[in-house]
């Protein structure tokens, strides 16, 4: 789990989002990914909380295959190992507990907006930035936060409420995003950006 210092080295551009403009997208926060998102797991509860306190809507994505015909080149990939619709791997860890007004997006590959019907969505409620939080870092979060930016989203990237398998990974996901796609945020940034004068309680 990154912490604010181990990634300022790659904090090239610094901007606050604008909570009347942003949503929060939590990707991929499955049982079937509970070793990695575990460690994260208070740290995405408290950016939700952060979130929902600024009148941020709360997106969750999900992630699963319902037959071949959606499986693309991720059953080739990861020889099988897919997650399948219907199986407790499948869904949501119930330490989430979205509310009723939260947005579900199903998905079945790295990107949240291959067919989802995302863009439309945000689109439709004025949403012009995306803090993006969730797992793994530098698979569906990096791909989608890409995405975002060529889709003309401005994108925030969490350091330490996104999680991978490797710390490398994740802080190669971080410089290239920093570089060229996504302004980087943590919790205490984004408390302090969205309540510059307040503490969370």
């Amino acid at each position: 789990m990154a912490s604010s210092s181990s990634y300022e080295k790659y904090d090239i551009r610094k901007r606050n989002p604008n909570p009347k403009v942003a949503a929060l997208l939590v990707i991929d926060m499955q049982n079937y990914f509970s070793s990695i998102a575990q460690p994260i797991l208070q740290n995405l509860l408290t950016t939700i909380r952060l979130c929902r306190r600024a009148s941020i809507p709360v997106i969750f994505t999900r992630h699963s295959h319902k037959s071949p015909s959606d499986y693309g080149m991720l059953d080739e990939w990861w020889s099988g190992d897919l997650i399948f619709d219907g199986t407790p791997e499948s869904q949501l860890m119930p330490e989430l507990n979205p509310d009723a007004q939260d947005h579900l997006v199903h998905k079945n590959t790295y990107s949240a907006f291959r067919n989802t019907g995302l863009q439309e969505y945000l689109q439709e409620r004025g949403v012009e930035e995306l803090i993006v939080t969730g797992v793994m870092t530098n698979l569906c979060c990096e791909t989608t936060a890409r995405e975002a930016f060529v889709r003309g989203f401005r994108v925030f990237f969490s350091t330490d409420a996104t999680g991978t398998s490797d710390q490398e990974l994740h802080e190669a996901t971080l410089k290239n995003l920093a570089y060229g796609f996504a302004y980087l945020v943590d919790c205490n940034r984004l408390e302090g950006g969205l309540f510059p004068n307040q503490q969370l309680t």
